[in-house]
C-alpha cells in the first residue's frame, strides 16, 4: 500500500483486485454496538464469522481505530448484532459516519451490563475482546462469545456489491 499526497493510504493493485474479488462475495451483516463514557457507539460489520464453539468465539475487522470502531476496541464488552432485512435502513445508517444512531424510533434497549441492544435482531452476540491485532490501517478482533440472545427471524441481510440484499426466509 502506497500513501497520497494527502496521507490517505492508497491500495496497491492487488489490494484494489482483493476489493473487486470481495465486492462480488456476499457477506452477513452485523451491527456492533459499545458503552463507552462518551455514550453508546455502533457500526456496521460485514465481517463478522465465527471461529470456534469451545470456548465460543467469533472474529471481525474494523477500518481505522477512531470514532466508534475506536469506541468498540477501548470498551470492555460489546454486542454483535446478526440482522435481518428488516434492519437494512439501520445497517445503512451504522454505515455512514455522523448518522442517527441510538435514536427511539430504532427500538434500541439497554443490556443489564450496559450495552446497546437490539432486541429485534435474529441474534445478538455479546462479547469481550480476547486479542486484537493491527493490520495496515484495520484491525482484527477476536472474541469470546459471553452470552447469546436470540429474537424474531426474519430473512436474512447480505452485502453484496455495496448493497444490502434480503435472502429467501429460511425454512
Amino acid at each position: 500500500m502506497s500513501t497520497a499526497a494527502s496521507g490517505i493510504p492508497v491500495p496497491s493493485a492487488v489490494g484494489e483486485g482483493l476489493k473487486a474479488a470481495f465486492r462480488t462475495h456476499p457477506a452477513g451483516v452485523a451491527i456492533i454496538t459499545a458503552a463507552t463514557p462518551e455514550g453508546p457507539v455502533g457500526l456496521t460489520a460485514s465481517s463478522v464469522a465465527s471461529v470456534a464453539v469451545d470456548p465460543a468465539a467469533i472474529v471481525f475487522s474494523v477500518t481505522r481505530a477512531t470514532g466508534s470502531a475506536g469506541g468498540l476496541l477501548s470498551a470492555d464488552t460489546f454486542v454483535v448484532h446478526l440482522i435481518d432485512h428488516d434492519h437494512s435502513a439501520l445497517a445503512q445508517s451504522f454505515a455512514v459516519s455522523g448518522s442517527e444512531r441510538f435514536t427511539p424510533e430504532q427500538q434500541w434497549s439497554t443490556l443489564p451490563t450496559g450495552e446497546p441492544y437490539l432486541p429485534a435482531a435474529r441474534f445478538a452476540l455479546r462479547c469481550r475482546a480476547i486479542q486484537t491485532v493491527p493490520v495496515g490501517t484495520s484491525s482484527v478482533v477476536i472474541a469470546e462469545v459471553l452470552e447469546v440472545f436470540s429474537g424474531p427471524q426474519g430473512r436474512p441481510l447480505v452485502y453484496v456489491d455495496r448493497k444490502f440484499h434480503a435472502l429467501p426466509h429460511p425454512s
